[in-house]
């Protein structure tokens, strides 16, 4: 046996593996003489994670193994592979001509602290911040921006030479989606917010007394958990009429019934096989139906809200809202708006 052929491979980097990036680096030739030694070969292939975790910030050698720009910016979750945010920022980075990599990064709950000094020794410029981190991420900010502190969470991070800095894109961002999609401020809609007690959910229930809708209906599966966010509400001093409710409460589907917006801010539709987390009698045609979700692009609630006559989006648009705000947190005076608009609408065609 004189020769092998081992492999012949010629793809581009988009259609080798699904959610796999590859980078090919130099044409590769593996020849064996009868020896069975390696004769030559001058190329190699390296993966590139779709995912990368928490054990990934070791070091750059195995941060950056494969990839033709180094790491600087994450979204942080748990889970995070369907996050869209890579798709979205990545296009921006590359049309701004700034060197760097925005990947996803899955971290387990209670390493949020590790996590931050970790990504400040490998020198990143930032983070996104989703579900279930973003309560723990502002307990592990030197500095919170106001609007953030009263929005309860922190869904983006800057590293600072300094400090690391947090705040929160995703109740201005959630604005600025609704007027966006259905052509009318938040501020003139009575809103009812179905699990209002996560991060989410805080931030967007603090949007709205900010901005002075008329009636706030907080929903949560308990009550109680609602209490201090309700308090920190109420404090605000807005004229905003605050309801709390669980989802068990007779009283749900008529107040639900009398708010112009109904939004979901619970994980609930995430999943395959997962319910409607409000049910139709909650529903009338003319309500405005968003969920904070996107992957499914149609949820159960939105099926549910479609099937009653309601006007619906998913949470595509607060994605690229509040993503627009905090690459302008990065970079300031960049306007990346168009090209993120884009992005998502070629994921999404």
């Amino acid at each position: 046996m004189g020769r092998i052929s081992v492999m012949s491979l010629t793809c581009s980097a988009r259609n080798v593996v699904p959610g796999v990036c590859v980078s090919f680096r130099r044409c590769y030739d593996f020849s064996f003489a009868t020896t069975g030694k390696v004769r030559r070969y001058n190329h190699f292939i390296r993966m590139m994670k779709p995912v990368y975790t928490f054990d990934d910030l070791i070091s750059r050698d195995v941060l950056d193994a494969g990839a033709e720009k180094p790491a600087r910016l994450a979204v942080i979750g748990f889970p995070v592979a369907h996050s869209a945010s890579p798709q979205m920022h990545q296009p921006a980075l590359d049309a701004c001509g700034i060197d760097a990599r925005y990947i996803r990064l899955e971290v387990e709950p209670g390493k949020i602290a590790e996590a931050f000094q970790k990504m400040r020794a490998l020198g990143f410029t930032g983070c996104n911040v989703t579900v279930p981190h973003k309560l723990d991420a502002l307990e592990n900010c030197d500095e919170v921006d106001p609007a953030a502190r009263a929005l309860g969470a922190v869904n983006t991070v800057r590293f600072d030479a300094d400090a690391t800095r947090g705040f929160n894109t995703d109740g201005p961002g959630f604005a600025n989606a609704i007027e966006d999609e259905f052509g009318v401020p938040l501020a003139s809609l009575k809103v009812a917010i179905a699990g209002a007690g996560g991060g989410a959910g805080q931030a967007i229930a603090a949007q709205c007394v900010r901005l002075g809708v008329a009636k706030l209906v907080l929903i949560n599966r308990t009550v109680e958990k609602l209490g201090p966010l309700v308090e920190r509400l109420r404090e605000a001093g807005s004229k905003t009429e605050i309801i709390p409710l669980s989802f068990a409460e007779a009283s749900l589907a008529s107040h639900c019934r009398a708010c112009d917006l109904i939004v979901n801010t619970s994980s609930l539709g995430l999943k395959p096989g997962d319910p409607s987390v409000l049910t139709s009698e909650c529903l009338k045609p003319g309500h405005i139906v968003y969920d904070t979700i996107y992957q499914p692009s149609v949820t159960p609630l939105l099926a549910l809200a479609m099937e009653s006559g309601c006007r619906t989006a998913n949470g595509l648009s607060m994605l690229l809202h509040q993503g627009v705000l905090a690459y302008r947190h990065w970079f300031p005076g960049s306007d990346p708006l168009p090209v993120m608009r884009a992005a998502l609408a070629q994921r999404v065609s």
